[in-house]
């Protein structure tokens, strides 16, 4: 391989080339001493035994003998010279056969190919004539789930790394990185941050602030800038470093985890509000709709709420009038606050009749996202237990139990046969897999409620008897897509989509019965605003659709696809 002379100079006009090419310098101007004490002694030890040679004769031999040749024309006869070649020998295979070599390695051909390896590595990015990009610092698996996640929405992106290995592998894999350390403003220059649409920082609180701190040292005044954060001083500490946007998403996984608890007083979590607009879980198990046809229950005409989707151990689907209730479904309801409350009242203790005991939920896990359950079910008055291997600072005696979640003495402790519900929150997603499949053969109907940290991970946990998952990294990903797209709000279950469009082309005049809508693209119309800016939720099937009304729509992120290709939006 030719290499042009300009690189070459370049590479050895580096410093930390410089001190490798003295290194080895001082090296041979060692061996070259050594190799002089050795002619000495060669000519010193053949006088001995009456013969002589030359000076070249001598550095022939010791070359020879040192390199292992040992062409064997010129040898000793007394022991002395034998011990001599010996230690010639042995200094030879370690100072020729392994030293230099490693010297070499070291301070020169490693060197010349990381120099080579950083010159392949793109350290600028080139925004494309529209800009808004979003610019991810530290590419962890999450932040790599939430490339994919603005791949797919078609919204450009960025990464920054700080590894040039791990950036060629990067792009290898078809993701868009450049290579940058964190702290150094040179970098997010190089990110045409004048033409981004937000910076995401995704690394720990310290290192974070450093970034916040950074970017706007760099002169990107006017950029969004959104980080995460575990601790509540860190929020403060990023908000004074100039971040607009902290979000702690431990503490919103752990709540979004609790809230999704059985209870009897409250069967409906609300996951969304819109306006008037609201969007809720509702768990079928032990409810009176077990079993029931969506015809036969009549939920919307006792309560005026609208079953919009169906979950069942992470398969999403548009229920029917058919569709039968099972206890492991989760509805997906849409209705005004009022409508919400009389689902609860529906699905809750019936008059003259008390309601169930509660008995204490079951956390296994004392992570941040496991506190911030606790503290969430303590705050609703609930009670819990909370199992982890160590005893855990601020919760109380009576709701803590240590030990190992997956040994049977301690789950029976936390009292775990009479649990209605068990949340699984460990940071470590085969844990939970593990966790998920024990607690399911120990108690077959308890709910179980697991947290998974990518997206990969949610099947398993629902294979595994888990029958709801929330992710982290969808969380994450959610947060920052409903920020940069405001039109359109992700809910935080694993890529259920509400969207909007405003009403043109072919669905002017339309029925929404006979619209196509729900039976051409799965989605389903959860509220309107008409053109006296009036908000209907579950509007008539027989509404008539006019220029410039404002759709809801609720379906997954395939479903809101076919709706886009379907209407040409």
């Amino acid at each position: 391989m030719s290499l042009p002379s300009s690189k070459i100079a370049q590479f050895f006009l580096q410093h930390s080339t410089r001190s490798g090419v003295s290194m080895i310098l001082r090296f041979f101007a060692m061996l070259c001493l050594l190799i002089g004490v050795y002619a000495a002694l060669f000519h010193y030890f053949m006088l001995l035994e009456g013969r002589n040679y030359s000076f070249v004769t001598g550095l022939y031999w010791i070359m020879t003998v040192m390199t292992t040749l040992g062409f064997g024309d010129i040898t000793f006869y007394s022991d002395a010279g034998k011990i001599f070649s010996i230690v010639v020998l042995v200094s030879g295979i370690l100072l020729f056969l392994t030293m230099l070599p490693f010297m070499f390695t070291q301070y020169i051909y490693a060197p010349w190919l990381e120099a080579q390896k950083k010159e392949r590595t793109p350290r600028t990015y080139l925004p494309s004539p529209s800009g808004q990009h979003v610019v991810i610092v530290n590419p962890s698996p999450i932040a790599l789930n939430l490339a994919d996640n603005l791949k797919t929405l078609g919204i450009p992106y960025v990464l920054l790394c700080n590894d040039s290995q791990h950036t060629l592998d990067l792009l290898d894999q078809g993701y868009t990185v450049i290579a940058g350390e964190h702290d150094s403003t040179k970098a997010y220059k190089n990110l045409a941050l004048d033409y981004a649409a937000m910076l995401v920082a995704l690394d720990t609180d310290t290192r974070n602030t450093n970034i916040i701190f950074t970017v706007r040292e760099s002169g990107a005044n006017n950029l969004k800038l959104v980080a995460s954060a575990t601790r509540d001083e860190s929020s403060e500490i990023l908000k004074m470093a100039g971040c607009n946007q902290v979000f702690q998403f431990q503490r919103l996984l752990g709540e979004a985890l609790a809230r999704r608890v059985l209870n009897d007083k409250a069967r409906c979590s609300i996951i969304l509000r819109v306006e008037d607009l609201v969007i809720a879980e509702a768990p079928v198990m032990r409810t009176e709709l077990v079993n029931q046809t969506l015809k036969d229950c009549g939920l919307r005409a006792k309560t005026g709420v609208n079953v919009v989707g169906l979950w069942e151990r992470g398969q999403f689907r548009l229920p029917q009038a058919n569709s039968v209730f099972t206890s492991t479904m989760v509805m997906v309801i849409a209705g005004t606050l009022a409508q919400i409350e009389a689902v609860n009242a529906l699905l809750g203790p019936k008059e003259g009749r008390s309601a169930k005991t509660e008995t204490p939920v079951v956390i296994l896990g004392g992570g941040g996202v496991g506190l911030a359950a606790a503290r969430f079910l303590k705050a609703s008055g609930r009670q819990y237990v909370l199992v982890d291997k160590e005893k855990i600072k601020g919760v109380p005696e009576d709701a803590m139990i240590t030990g190992d979640a997956a040994d049977l003495q301690v789950l029976e402790s936390a009292n775990f046969r009479k649990a209605g519900s068990v949340l699984i929150t460990t940071h470590d997603d085969d844990t939970n897999i593990y966790l998920t499949l024990y607690c399911r053969r120990l108690q077959r109907e308890v709910q179980i409620i697991s947290r998974a940290n990518l997206d990969r991970n949610i099947p398993m946990l629902h294979t595994a008897g888990a029958d709801l998952v929330l992710s982290l990294a969808s969380m994450v990903s959610n947060s920052v897509i409903n920020l940069l797209s405001p039109g359109k709000i992700l809910m935080i279950n694993e890529g259920l989509n509400i969207f909007r469009y405003t009403v043109q082309g072919q669905l002017i005049g339309k029925q929404l019965h006979g619209s196509g809508i729900r039976s051409e693209t799965n989605c389903s119309v959860v509220a309107l605003r008409d053109t006296q800016n009036e908000m209907l939720i579950n509007p008539d099937p027989n509404h008539i659709f006019a220029a410039n009304e404002e759709l809801f729509l609720i379906g997954d992120s395939k479903a809101e696809k076919a709706f886009h290709e379907r209407f040409k939006t």
